[in-house]
């Protein structure tokens, strides 16, 4: 079909090293969004509203690396995709077949910070605000993985714009990725910090950027096409769809909440450990 964009040729594997062993952009660029959100984190660490130190991030970013891929996985592989699980249990092991959830990531990086929180004895919503700062581009950088990969395309559209993609098929589809990067990357990092400079309560930006992040993924699946395994559900919804709604309803009450009870940010704690 011509007269259509066509995805860029770009080989998904950056290097074969030995045998199975591959450094692939998706991966690169997945590690990458944890350097630039670390350097995000030691910046803001040195603003008093935060109430953690560079050395806390130095520790911190593997617990969230830890925390991000775990629960990215097995989110991933209970919800989306449960009959390989079934076959095979060693198949919620096997990472390097593709398969992760941001859903389930962002749980795992809940567990992970409100655990390293109490630890270090950083309130856990200033840690939150953080994250929510340093989080966006790493979205933007994954979902340009995505893009390189292939995968998570659109609907079938015909618009000026639409793209025929290598595993797509013949048709033209939404560039779904490319719509995601701008939305829960870019928009949404303009969003939090923007907020940033409005507010000093601790809580307000992380319920931002879980409230605008539910908005930006909702609106997203409605172009882009949902995992073959898992089709459309409930109301013709996706379940990228009805996990965003999950989480917007989730989010909004606990949002309402605070603003309620007037969250406000602590003192800068003692640094001379």
């Amino acid at each position: 079909m011509t007269g259509y964009l066509h995805q860029p040729n770009i080989n998904p594997v950056l290097l074969h090293l030995w045998g199975p062993l591959q450094i692939r952009w998706y991966s690169l660029l997945y590690v990458g969004g944890f350097v630039v959100g670390r350097a995000i984190l030691r910046r803001l660490a040195k603003e008093d509203r935060f109430l953690f130190t560079p050395d806390d991030v130095e520790q911190f970013i593997l617990w969230l690396l830890i925390g991000a891929v775990v629960g990215a996985r097995i989110i991933y592989c209970f919800v989306y995709d449960p009959e390989n699980l079934m076959k095979d249990p060693l198949y919620l092991f096997q990472v390097y077949r593709g398969g992760l959830s941001f859903h389930g990531g962002l749980i795992g990086v809940i567990v992970a910070s409100v655990i390293f929180a109490r630890k270090k004895g950083i309130p856990w919503w200033n840690l939150a605000d953080a994250m929510a700062l340093a989080t966006p581009t790493g979205l933007a950088m994954g979902r340009i993985g995505n893009f390189i990969n292939g995968e998570l395309f659109g609907r079938i559209s015909y618009v000026p714009w639409a793209m025929i993609f290598r595993d797509g098929g013949p048709e033209p589809r939404h560039p779904s990725q490319i719509y995601e990067f701008l939305l829960e990357g870019v928009c949404l990092f303009c969003l939090v910090w923007y907020v940033k400079g409005k507010t000093r309560k601790d809580g307000r930006i992380a319920m931002t950027f879980l409230i605008g992040y539910s908005l930006a993924r909702f609106i997203a699946e409605c172009f882009r096409e949902p995992d073959v395994q898992v089709g459309y559900l409930i109301f013709g919804l996706s379940m990228g769809q009805i996990l965003s709604l999950i989480m917007l309803a989730v989010s909004s009450f606990v949002g309402w909440q605070m603003i309620r009870r007037g969250r406000t940010t602590g003192v800068k704690r003692n640094t001379s450990r």
